[in-house]
């Protein structure tokens, strides 16, 4: 698990920079855990674009990843560690005592020949999925759940994690990636360690073709527009906007807050922008 920089052959390549894939033990996924993904075009069913700048991408397989670890007190074998390009985190291949096989976010130094569990009686150790009653207080976690039995939702970008602060009745309080101090159900699952994969945020794309093989497409800037098709487009030469940052529909953006959930908001301790 480290970084490969390239020789600067051409100007694309002189910062371009990808991950040596060292942890990866298996080339092809499981057929059966996949299934044909069908092109990003950011178009819905009418043909109407949805989400700007979005389209093409290179062809790619879905795995399905267990999120929810619900077999219980069955103990599973790590078969391999390979390569997703549908998300940032490698998965491990378990080999569960039944003979079924599933996929699951690699968690940091579980390795092939490892065996992990699920229950409220295994061990604290990276990989293994308990739930948060059951676990001590300043353990690092992963793929936790916000509703039982719904599946792990928060930390599961690679290298992110969660960390559990605090013990309070029925819930649970984590510090998650973003910061924010959250509760949660003790009843909840949440998987011990941290995703692996850590030099992901370390990689350069380097030129714009390697961005157009992940379906992005170049994004136009608002005052290079015309005004019809932007609040901040138009002007005699160059302008900087005249206004401040906002979409092509006039919501602003940079800071401005479109959070509207009451129903949860008691479920927040401390927002992720408070110190």
């Amino acid at each position: 698990m480290g970084v490969k920089h390239y020789r600067p052959t051409s100007p694309g390549r002189r910062l371009m920079t990808a991950s040596d894939f060292a942890e990866i033990t298996k080339g092809t996924p499981e057929k059966k855990l996949t299934k044909a993904r069908q092109r990003l075009n950011a178009h819905n069913n009418s043909g109407h674009v949805t989400v700007r700048f979005r389209g093409g991408a290179h062809k790619r397989r879905y795995r399905f990843v267990d999120y929810k670890r619900d077999k219980v007190g069955v103990p599973a074998k790590v078969a391999a560690i390979e390569y997703d390009p549908n998300r940032s985190a490698r998965l491990a291949l378990l080999h569960y005592a039944d003979g079924e096989k599933r996929y699951i976010v690699w968690p940091l130094g579980v390795a092939v020949g490892d065996t992990l569990i699920t229950g409220p009686t295994a061990d604290i150790r990276p990989g293994n999925a308990l739930p948060l009653s059951a676990i001590p207080l300043g353990t690092h976690v992963h793929c936790v759940e916000l509703k039982p039995g719904k599946g792990g939702q928060i930390a599961r970008g690679a290298g992110t994690l969660a960390q559990l602060m605090a013990k309070e009745g029925d819930y649970a309080v984590l510090r998650v990636p973003s910061g924010e101090m959250r509760k949660v159900n003790v009843t909840c699952y949440a998987t011990i360690g941290q995703v692996g994969n850590l030099e992901h945020e370390n990689i350069r794309i380097g030129k714009a073709g390697r961005k157009r093989w992940l379906g992005r497409k170049p994004h136009s800037r608002g005052v290079a527009m015309n005004p019809v098709d932007h609040p901040m487009g138009g002007g005699e030469g160059r302008s900087s906007g005249g206004r401040h940052p906002c979409t092509p529909w006039g919501v602003p953006t940079k800071g401005h807050k479109t959070r509207n959930n009451p129903r949860t908001d008691n479920m927040i301790v401390r927002r992720r922008n408070k110190k």
